[in-house]
Parts: C-alpha cells; structure tokens; sequence
C-alpha cells in the first residue's frame, strides 16, 4: 500500500496506534536520525560556543532568538516540539516528542526535565505505539528531574516539585508534586507576575 509522505505524523497527532513494520515508519526513522545527528553537533561543542544554538535551530526548523536551551539535551522529533517566546530549558533536558510537545510563552525547566509523548501498546509491545502531546502553558515552572508522561497539560503558572512523575494534567496556577504528581495547593492568580 502507498501512503502520503506525513501520514506518519498524522497517526501521531491521533494518538496511533502506529506499527512500526509498515512502511510508513520509515519517514520517522529518517527524523529520529536527523535529530539524534543535530543533538550531537549541538552536545559536541563547548558550553560557551554560541554556535551550537544553529544546531538547534535546524532541528526545530525555527529561529531561536525568542528561547534558550541548554546543552546537553536530547530530542528525537525536533519536527514536532513548538516554542513560545522566553521558554527556558535548562541542561540535561531529554524529550520523547513523536507525539508533541508545545512549550507556551515563559514556560521555563530545570535541569534535567523528561518528556515523554509515545507509548508502547500493552499487548504489542515490540511493534505498536501510541501517542499523547504534551502542553506546557504560559509561565508554568518544571522542577529539577521532572518527568511529564504522555497527554499530560500542565497548567499556566503552575509549579511541579523537583523529581515529580506528572500522569495527569496539572490546573493552571497549581503547585504539585509526588511520584505520582498531586496538587498540594493553588496560587494566587493575583501574585503572579510575567
């Protein structure tokens, strides 16, 4: 059977399945390289090597005056991660993104932040995937070791807690925290500042 190039990347915007014995898969595989190629470059080079931020660029196919990453990162679909304007990612940040990941104005991490998109089926494990973006909001604060699991939203202006394991989406202005993440309060919406 012919599929359309994209037909992928739709499959993962609807959460999949996806088999990756087909032969749409491929077109995947060809970006999972890409990406893993363009990490390396950027890893590669001296912290204070400015040049290391076109590696990036390329990636994420888009000018990253507006947002700063920190090396070491990783990211296996830099076709399907999207940045708002201040977004700050600290070191050692490792994005699973097939399924997408939106950073929204001022979301900020700190080092060492995970997030995964995909997911492998219960039954067809080897070969069948599913998938869930993640949403980041506006000014919303990830903590040192976060993890944040597929189709999860996390809030604007909320917080999670270092080492936190987030299942669930996250309301705006909550604070959570926990393996797995809970709520623990609410901030007041009046207090927070851009």
């Amino acid at each position: 059977m012919e599929y359309k190039k994209g037909y992928v990347y739709e499959l993962m915007a609807g959460g999949g399945p996806m088999d990756v014995r087909e032969p749409y898969f491929q077109e995947a595989v060809d970006e999972m390289m890409r990406a893993r190629v363009l990490c390396a470059k950027a890893n590669a080079k001296m912290p204070d090597d400015p040049s290391y931020v076109k590696d990036l660029e390329e990636l994420f196919g888009r000018n990253l005056d507006d947002v700063i990453i920190l090396t070491p990162f990783i990211c296996d679909f830099g076709n399907r991660v999207k940045f708002g304007k201040g977004v700050f990612i600290n070191h050692s940040a490792m994005f699973s993104a097939s399924g997408g990941i939106e950073f929204e104005d001022g979301a900020m991490s700190a080092p060492g932040l995970r997030i995964a998109t995909i997911n492998h089926d219960m039954n067809e494990r080897h070969t069948k995937y599913t998938y869930g973006k993640v949403l980041v909001k506006k000014n919303a604060w990830l903590g040192m070791n976060v993890t944040i699991c597929p189709g999860v939203t996390i809030g604007e202006y909320a917080v999670i807690a270092a080492g936190s394991v987030v299942t669930k989406d996250v309301p705006d202005y909550a604070v959570a925290g926990g393996v797995p993440a809970k709520v623990i309060k609410i901030l007041d919406p009046s207090e927070q500042k851009e």
